[in-house]
């Protein structure tokens, strides 16, 4: 057999060995999908193993990520940090090789990818990066976005959202390669999906092409090489035999099945292979480090050059490798008395910031003029303006969250979307991926609360917040003040391993006096806002515009000689991480009469009022009338936080 022909069946079997051996996985998408990826990769992708992060590296995502092994066997043949026993310790308990790929856990892999569809997104995110810097550093920054795709990427909303964007905005650098073998896992794909997927792509404004027989690797090839040519960009469709080789060949059955011995034993034969398990001859191992390592690496070398060369070197090494640091003492603040609706101070935060980060971008889910976050004098990002900063999503809110975790994957940028709150739910997928990825995103979601008012209980935020709190390495913040606001954006811009939630109020947020600074927000979470003028009686724990209506509450208790002291509590999550000490100074143990105050569900926050405190929340849809009626409904009142507290004495003394 030739080289090639060689070269291809070693992956196949490396990778399906892998599977086989880890007794999990899926072999009909190596077996389809190897001679594709060979030739990708062997003739076409600029990688550096050796330098795995090379900042002008061709990206590749497996959106198709169930085809991991795959993946692995490739980036081993082609001389990344990845050994045969790595390999060999597949879907295993601390290894370099999960189940599905996971960015950061495994050198070259370039985004972490499993839930289907959402890889089309993030590919779409780089290439609107690449698209970007190229556009202000020229060719050094020139390279290409591959993703791979399945039946199941396709079926998937989330393609449609991300194909569209990239097709009006002209991704040129982007190829997308889909495995089309007619076959998802439960049967034929003709049960749930049939439309021409060329027609579909070339509507979006996709250059397409098709290869009729997935073992051609010159047709590949030559699509690729056309592909990449293209002003627009590319959909090469590949008609490929799942499973091609083994029994259950071109069926269900050999999607997420490793094959047995004897199954393996039948692919050997009809691959013409003879080789220990786990075992690659040398002459392979050459081929594959000449065609992918040396032609990568010696790109590598020419652009070190060309780029040690350019003016524009400090800064193209600055917006990769520096940590974002903004200086707060050119940020707006706010003095008592000022009041202005969160997310028009969010817009104030937002933009002082934006003139210390140049490179931030980001848009919103065809909101951004209700949720106040276009960059002023920014630009709209589109094929005619790629160096504009404000990035039109449309009414694609998931879409928008997976082609900002491609932004983010990327590097060089800096990135936020927005929406309403309750649409937070349309995203959440993609707010996972952040999260998982740890990449330092930035969602801004306004119209918090039932506070909304006549757009009624569909726009009215309820369980949202909660939910969002529930997701691990992910801040969620809902501030209690326009300081606060601008605390929690230096907050979120400055993270470099989080993803931050921003919860922010339509209705006017007031700058109330405060024993301590809202900068407290940003190492704490939650702090004592104003402290009681006497003995302590009780605890009012508020976020968002409520913080109002707590410190409302304790004048009107001091009264009648009941000292409260108010805590704000915006990021729960990092107030319960800090040290007991802390949180005993801002919670007494001895002190159990806590009340929380949130427009919300009260889901979570018994973590700090206790089993003696009392929430009030919102466990029920909201109401479409004006803000200030639903306000009074729900019992947000200050007469109602008074009894509340009343009633928590009366009844704590009688216990006692």
């Amino acid at each position: 057999m030739d080289e090639d022909t060689r070269n291809i069946h070693a992956l196949k079997m490396l990778a399906v060995e892998a599977i086989s051996n880890a007794n999990s996985g899926h072999p009909g998408i190596v077996l389809s999908v190897a001679p594709m990826l060979y030739t990708l990769a062997t003739r076409h992708l600029v990688v550096d193993p050796e330098t795995p992060d090379w900042i002008n590296r061709d990206r590749l995502v497996l959106s198709a990520g169930h085809g991991s092994a795959l993946l692995y066997s490739h980036l081993h043949l082609s001389g990344f940090d990845l050994s045969m026993d790595d390999l060999k310790r597949f879907r295993q308990r601390g290894s370099r090789t999960p189940g599905h790929p996971e960015f950061g856990a495994t050198p070259g892999v370039d985004a972490t990818t499993g839930p289907i569809g959402q890889g089309v997104g993030m590919a779409v995110g780089m290439a609107v990066a690449q698209k970007r810097l190229e556009a202000k550093f020229g060719n050094l920054m020139d390279h290409f976005t591959f993703a791979i795709v399945g039946d199941g990427d396709l079926m998937e909303g989330i393609s449609h959202e991300a194909a569209e964007f990239a097709g009006i905005n002209n991704l040129n650098k982007l190829v997308v390669l889909y495995d089309s073998n007619d076959v998802s896992l439960d049967g034929p794909t003709s049960r749930s999906f049939k439309t021409n997927q060329r027609d579909r792509f070339a509507a979006y404004g996709f250059d397409t092409f098709l290869v009729e027989d997935g073992d051609d690797i010159d047709a590949i090839d030559e699509a690729i090489t056309k592909a990449k040519a293209s002003p627009n960009p590319a959909f090469i469709e590949i008609r490929t035999i799942i499973g091609e080789g083994a029994p259950n060949q071109g069926t269900n059955k050999i999607h997420g099945a490793p094959l047995n011995d004897d199954a393996l034993q039948v692919l050997e034969d009809n691959l013409d292979w003879h080789e220990a398990p786990f075992t690659v001859p040398d002459d392979v191992t050459t081929s594959f480090r000449e065609k992918v390592f040396d032609r990568g690496h010696a790109a590598h070398v020419a652009w070190g050059k060309e780029l040690a060369e350019s003016s524009q070197k400090a800064e193209i090494l600055h917006d990769f490798e520096v940590p974002v640091s903004v200086d707060g003492t050119k940020l707006t603040t706010f003095k008592p008395g000022e009041k202005d609706a969160g997310r028009k101070v969010g817009h104030t935060a937002m933009n002082d910031i934006a003139k210390q980060v140049p490179n931030l971008i980001g848009g919103a889910a065809d909101l951004a003029s209700s949720t106040k976050t276009e960059i002023e004098d920014g630009g709209t990002f589109s094929a005619d303006n790629p160096t504009g900063k404000n990035i039109p999503f449309g009414v694609h809110e998931f879409g928008m969250s997976t082609i900002m975790n491609g932004i983010a994957l990327h590097g060089g940028l800096k990135v936020f979307g927005s929406t309403f709150a309750v649409f937070s739910d349309y995203l959440k997928a993609g707010i996972r991926l952040s999260a998982l990825q740890k990449l330092p995103v930035i969602y801004i979601f306004t119209h918090d609360s039932i506070a909304v008012g006549q757009d009624g209980p569909t726009h009215q935020p309820i369980e949202q917040l909660s939910g969002l709190q529930s997701i691990p390495n992910l801040n969620v913040v809902r501030p209690g003040s326009p300081n606060e606001i601008v605390s929690a954006w230096k907050m979120a811009i400055e993270s470099t391993n989080r993803p931050t939630v921003m919860f922010l109020s339509r209705q006017d947020i007031q700058e109330l006096p405060a024993d301590n600074s809202a900068t407290l927000l940003e190492k704490r979470g939650g702090y004592v806002a104003n402290f009681e003028k006497g003995n302590l009686s009780a605890i009012l724990l508020a976020t968002g515009t409520e913080l109002e209506l707590a410190k409302a509450a304790q004048k009107e208790l001091e009264k009648d000689n009941i000292f409260a002291r108010v805590v704000s509590m915006p990021d729960q999550a990092k107030f319960l991480q800090q040290d007991i000490l802390y949180r005993e100074s801002v919670l007494p143990n001895n002190q159990r009469r806590r009340i929380a105050i949130e427009m919300a569900s009260p889901l979570g926050w018994a973590n700090v009022v206790g089993l003696d405190g009392k929430i009030i929340g919102t466990e029920t849809f909201g109401e479409s009338a004006k803000p200030d009626e639903v306000i009074e409904d729900f019992d947000f009142t200050v007469d109602n936080v008074v009894s509340s507290v009343k009633n928590l004495l009366f009844k704590m003394e009688k216990v006692g």
